[in-house]
């Protein structure tokens, strides 16, 4: 992908060079399924108190100083710029519906980061946050989606910041907040079933963007495949055979790796948020 002819965006706080701590919080994630799949089997704890489909206390904490605007160094740069396309593809589409929208911060750290959702940590991968309305994203996650998800290139990068921004515009259309007021409501089946189809939704959103991207002729060969890719590899059938050799279907909060790419391939033909409504049709 040709990023460099991107416009870079400057709503990035990057503290990378500070650590935070805290406790749990509600949050929406890529990377976290993998966390959240171990834990739910190996410790018995319910995967959406983690994926941050359940109420939580937000953390209280002092918060790591700042540097405001676009990062200096090469893996900043191109997350900023893949942010600042978003913010392009998302503005035009609000604005052509009489809609304005707001982007949401981009947070770059190491390690653990205090946020309005309890303790972002590296280890539950990308995640938005619906309270503070930021993306939080430790830039080391991309090396364990090479090497573990065997999902390598930049496009498969960007793709998960797509997928996250996707979960802000959700926040923004009112569609996250009436998804957790419902689940509250459901049993764990149909809360599960609730997430998939929001996460689902997410991953077309992501192909919005794509789309958007590639209709401007800024798209590299093989760049579509490597999204592609990325959105198979975290499929919780694929997860649920790596962590403990079986799948349950009922359990799942994410989707097959089927349902992940087929939704983000109907989000890039379309380009068309009503093509992603993940809540009206039966068959995923």
């Amino acid at each position: 992908m040709r990023w460099d002819d991107f416009r870079q965006s400057d709503n990035v706080e990057d503290v990378r060079g500070s650590t935070g701590g805290g406790g749990r919080g509600l949050k929406l994630g890529l990377g976290g399924t993998l966390l959240a799949l171990v834990a739910s089997y190996f410790l018995g704890i319910d995967p959406r108190v983690i994926l941050g489909l359940m109420s939580a206390a937000p953390t209280q904490g002092p918060a790591p100083v700042a540097a405001q605007g676009t990062p200096t160094d090469e893996q900043g740069r191109f997350i900023s710029a893949v942010l600042g396309e978003t913010e392009d593809t998302w503005s035009a589409i609000f604005k052509a519906s009489g809609g304005q929208y707001v982007p949401p911060k981009l947070v770059l750290y190491r390690n653990q980061m205090p946020t309005a959702c309890g303790t972002g940590s590296a280890a539950a991968g990308p995640f938005y946050c619906p309270l503070d309305r930021k993306v939080y994203l430790d830039l080391g996650f991309f090396q364990q989606l090479s090497d573990q998800f065997h999902a390598p290139g930049q496009f498969a990068e960007a793709y998960v910041l797509a997928h996250e921004v996707g979960h802000h515009v959700q926040n923004l259309l009112g569609i996250a907040g009436k998804v957790r007021q419902a689940q509250q409501q459901a049993s764990d089946a149909q809360a599960n079933q609730l997430s998939v189809r929001l996460e689902l939704q997410a991953d077309c959103f992501a192909g919005i963007w794509a789309h958007s991207t590639e209709q401007r002729d800024l798209l590299e060969s093989g760049d579509i495949e490597s999204a592609v890719g990325a959105a198979a590899a975290v499929g919780d059938d694929r997860l649920q055979r790596m962590t403990k050799g079986t799948v349950t279907p009922e359990s799942w909060t994410h989707g097959s790796s089927q349902e992940r790419v087929r939704w983000f391939r109907r989000g890039l033909e379309t380009g068309s948020i009503k093509s992603c409504d993940t809540f009206s049709t039966t068959q995923l």
